[in-house]
């Protein structure tokens, strides 16, 4: 699996920056050629507005060639993610986006999280979650906090980690954001 610079990550920024674009103007964003972007990756989409989270919707599995999956997310993240209203043209100048590129995710057990590297995802009881690694750094989690913040993603009791048959997977991001390119 590719490793990408700061320039790769400026593109990418770019094409979801122009995904969220064409809604508002119908103009198509510029869609690169380069092998990296025909990989298939796992990947998110962040958006912020005001340093808060204004949606974020992904794949955590490498089901998509990283620029389709760029776009979809970008996309899903203005406009269909769940938990907020869909973006407005208007807000479009104050949105800050973030990308995360996944790893694989590997099954793990709760003592091999490593915070600041590794997201998780869980599954349980046909209920799953998943936080990026970044959310245990900006929220100053422990590793206890993190998976009980995990839980609660899932819809679970904070405590479920601790039950036979929880099922928890661990990967890291490389991870780009307009903030700091």
């Amino acid at each position: 699996m590719s490793t990408y610079t700061k320039e790769d990550g400026k593109k990418f920024l770019n094409l979801a920056r122009g995904a969220i674009e064409e809604e508002f103007s119908g103009k198509k964003p510029k869609i690169y050629r380069e092998k990296k972007f025909q990989e298939k990756r796992g990947v998110f989409v962040t958006l912020k507005k005001k340093g808060e989270l204004r949606g974020c919707i992904g794949f955590p599995y490498p089901s998509l060639p990283l620029a389709e999956a760029i776009i979809k997310a970008a996309k899903s993240a203005a406009f269909s993610d769940p938990r907020f209203f869909p973006l407005q043209k208007s807000e479009l100048k104050d949105i800050e986006i973030e990308i995360s590129i996944l790893t694989i995710p590997e099954e793990c057990k709760p003592e091999e999280i490593e915070i600041r590297k590794d997201g998780l995802m869980c599954e349980y009881n046909r209920r799953s979650g998943l936080l990026l690694p970044q959310v245990a750094v900006e929220w100053k989690m422990s590793k206890k906090e993190f998976l009980e913040a995990l839980c609660e993603k899932a819809g679970l009791p904070k405590n479920e980690w601790k039950k036979p048959g929880f099922r928890l997977w661990k990967f890291s991001c490389q991870i780009f954001s307009e903030k700091n390119l």
